[in-house]
């Protein structure tokens, strides 16, 4: 039976919505602000944003998903028996091999000492835990996604809907900014800055896009 190693993983629900709502937030707003201009039909520019919106939740679902789960080839902290084994068949010197060996074990012995500091903690994988992960992370995407989109799903003039999108980005941007700082114990105004930093680049972003292609 092999052995189930322990690896960094999902926190819980904070952890999830920290990952799945900016991301939809975000994708979301340079989508739908990129599209508004482009010469798309009202019916196009719903059905190309829906499937943007669906689509995405799904990838960061299944990255979640991933991530929780782990890769067991990586989770060992010292050289395997296999590991060695390929060593030798490349011709590698026993001192060599030694080495890499000793170096693994250090790296290994500074990285807990990094998560006790941290106060991180390693977890067993568990398949309930990591599919919970998967949906809230989803579900947290879809959450930031419809922010910028429900302007245009509520005015069809979407010149007037992308400067209330834009409004709703940056005010849910902010608000986002300031629960993160709560929850991770940082300062608030740091991270409000830094994320309405990403918020207008991705603006920036495609507008510029716009400009070139109009």
């Amino acid at each position: 039976m092999p052995k189930q190693q322990k690896a960094i993983r999902s926190s819980g629900w904070k952890t999830d919505f920290l990952i799945g709502f900016p991301d939809g937030l975000l994708l979301l707003f340079f989508t739908t602000f990129l599209l508004h201009g482009m010469p798309v039909s009202v019916q196009q520019f719903y059905t190309v944003n829906i499937c943007i919106w669906l689509a995405g939740s799904i990838l960061v679902m299944i990255s979640a998903f991933q991530a929780n789960r782990g890769d067991p080839q990586h989770d060992e902290s010292t050289l395997s028996p296999e590991e060695r084994q390929k060593l030798e068949r490349l011709n590698i010197s026993e001192p060599i091999i030694e080495n890499i060996a000793a170096e693994m074990q250090k790296d290994a012995v500074q990285w807990e000492e990094t998560l006790a500091s941290q106060q991180v903690q390693e977890k067993h994988f568990n398949l309930a835990a990591a599919i919970r992960s998967g949906l809230l992370t989803g579900f947290s995407f879809l959450l930031g996604g419809i922010l910028p989109f429900l302007p245009y799903l509520r005015n069809e003039h979407f010149t007037a809907a992308a400067n209330t999108s834009v409004l709703y980005v940056f005010i849910a941007m902010t608000v986002f900014s300031f629960i993160k700082s709560k929850m991770t114990n940082q300062s608030t105004i740091p991270i409000i800055l830094r994320n309405l930093a990403y918020g207008a680049a991705v603006w920036l972003g495609a507008f510029i896009i716009l400009l070139v292609f109009r």
